[in-house]
């Protein structure tokens, strides 16, 4: 499907301006009874498509990185100083959040010009009969997905947000309140939405971009565990609901069971462009160059998160967090260190070799005098870092490629790649299927499928070396023994899924939701700030505030759009 996202639906509605003009006919116009064609109407099943990828370095939403890791403690702005992007400090700080944050706003216009695109494109291919359109539940279910993924977005990152289907004619929009479904109605239309997706999608699609039903499972279980923690009014979670974990384990075991997913060799593979639409990749965004367009399908969400140096020069953003880098230490038996990793400052030291790590450290961060995305002539210096004095000297990599892969391409002053993004990995599901069943008391069942993602760490170091061949860190990583070497109670089972969850994931824009959805967001921030603020001054302000910052405000714009019918969020 590298093509079909590239594809931009262009359709203008013909209009009369006056009473000469109705007998003239038009020019380079086209009625919108002339869109209810199946091949019109798979230009905007295309359109809706794009949007998965269509964000801007300002709001970035096909990576979610400066509202799952920068505002979670993964990373720091970065950039040139707090002044740069300020709303992006904001976020990071969230003491001096407002409500008329523009990029904020901008970021809910982008997702719902997502659910638009999938509304239209619904309606039309509802209107159509089955007879003229072979394709038409399919492409009614690829849709569904589609508004499911972006109504998710919406939901984790604003909780009350208007629900607009294709139902709902445009006039009556401004009727439609932001509270007009519950929390709990809100998590069911997304849920229903993938659930008709899974129910209509083909095992098997010839596009990689176009989601098949394990894929569709795979989200309803996401979005379903999500829903499974029952938030009261002040966003803290109240009970936890046993029904809908077990539907996350039905929805697991489907996709796990398909026998078309597997962990990548090499946890290096999910990151590199040579070997994307691998077996970890569920759901990925598909990007281009070179494909007969001005600019490619470029991944426009990360450009701000290159290196300053003379092969790249822009622009220092999403910094990995000393908090970040200490958490991969692992202690004298393998394992994480839950309580203490961060007792010493080993980012600050760039000591890696007298204690052990997690070798998903070296493929999530670049540091001082270690090769930059596996390139051991390539080696990431502290003079790269924009603004060293402020958010130190370290980079993130996944999203990065090198100057000399065909997937980079400069777009001045930025760099972009063609590199997909994943949105869902395997392991992803591994984890929702393990964090079920733990929090079902089922804990012992959960040891395997976290193990397995350590088992593929411990794989995963041929890449990690110097020129001369030694190894970048010390690394040590070893599985969880219950009995030997942990008391696997369903304590330290949370502990480890939680811990595990960060550290294979970190950096890619996820980690402050899943601190929402546990419930502990308050907690964590404030403890990791009492810290981390001693190491880095931009944070000597930032405090989390419970009850208000596990969402967004409703931005000021849409609230003055609507009238004063959307009602804001708690807090704000």
């Amino acid at each position: 499907m590298k093509r079909l996202v590239y594809i931009l639906a262009i359709f203008l509605v013909g209009f009369s301006s006056c009473k000469k003009a109705l007998d003239e006919p038009g020019q380079g116009v086209i009625s919108g009874d002339d869109l209810n064609t199946p091949e019109n109407v798979d230009k905007l099943v295309i359109a809706a498509y794009s949007s998965l990828g269509n964000d801007h370095y300002t709001a970035p939403y096909s990576s979610m990185w400066p509202y799952g890791s920068v505002r979670g403690g993964d990373t720091y702005k970065g950039g040139d100083g707090p002044g740069d992007l300020s709303e992006f400090h904001l976020f990071e700080t969230f003491t001096a959040n407002r409500v008329d944050n523009g990029l904020i706003d901008q970021l809910w216009f982008r997702l719902y010009v997502g659910v638009g695109r999938t509304n239209e494109a619904l309606r039309r291919v509802n209107a159509i009969a089955d007879a003229d359109y072979p394709k038409k539940a399919e492409r009614q279910a690829e849709l569904r997905f589609l508004r499911g993924h972006f109504y998710f977005l919406l939901k984790i990152l604003f909780k009350y947000v208007p629900y607009l289907d294709e139902t709902i004619a445009k006039e009556d929009y401004p009727t439609i309140s932001n509270k007009a479904l519950s929390n709990e109605e809100l998590w069911t239309k997304i849920t229903e939405d993938f659930t008709a997706a899974a129910a209509a999608l083909p095992p098997s699609q010839t596009d990689a971009g176009r989601p098949n039903q394990y894929v569709a499972k795979a989200y309803l279980a996401k979005a379903q565990l999500y829903q499974a923690y029952v938030q009261d009014e002040n966003n803290g979670v109240t009970s936890i609901n046993n029904n809908l974990l077990n539907e996350v384990l039905k929805q697991c075991d489907a996709v796990i069971g398909s026998g078309k997913y597997s962990l990548s060799d090499d946890f290096a593979d999910n990151f590199l462009s040579a070997k994307e639409n691998g077996p970890e990749s569920v759901f990925a965004i598909q990007y281009s160059k070179d494909d007969g367009t001005p600019m490619g399908r470029l991944d426009y969400g990360h450009v701000l998160n290159y290196p300053m140096n003379q092969d790249y020069g822009c622009c220092g953003f999403n910094v990995p967090s000393h908090d970040l880098i200490n958490s991969f230490k692992t202690d004298g038996s393998g394992l994480p260190m839950f309580s203490t990793y961060n007792n010493a400052d080993v980012a600050a030291s760039l000591d890696f070799k007298t204690g052990t790590f997690d070798p998903r450290l070296d493929h999530t961060v670049a540091k001082p005098g270690a090769p930059f995305k596996y390139k051991t002539d390539f080696i990431f210096e502290r003079f790269w870092a924009r603004a060293p004095a402020v958010y130190d000297a370290f980079a993130s990599l996944k999203e990065a490629v090198t100057p000399n892969d065909p997937a980079f391409k400069k777009i001045p002053p930025f760099m972009s790649s063609s590199k997909n993004w994943q949105i869902m990995r395997y392991a992803d599901v591994l984890l929702w299927k393990a964090e079920a069943l733990i929090e079902l008391g089922r804990q012992l069942e959960a040891v395997p499928l976290i193990n397995q993602l350590s088992a593929r760490s411990d794989k995963s170091k041929a890449l990690l070396v110097m020129a001369d061949g030694k190894p970048t860190s010390n690394y040590n990583v070893k599985l969880y023994v219950p009995g030997v070497n942990c008391d696997w109670t369903q304590d330290y089972a949370r502990k480890a899924l939680r811990f595990e969850r960060r550290i294979e994931f970190a950096t890619e824009g996820y980690h402050f939701f899943d601190l929402v959805r546990w419930g502990i967001a308050a907690s964590t921030m404030n403890a990791y700030f009492n810290i981390e603020k001693t190491r880095a001054t931009h944070l000597s302000t930032a405090k989390f505030t419970a009850a208000r910052d596990e969402y967004f405000p409703i931005p000021l714009n849409q609230v003055n759009f609507s009238s004063g019918l959307y009602e804001q969020n708690k807090g704000w």
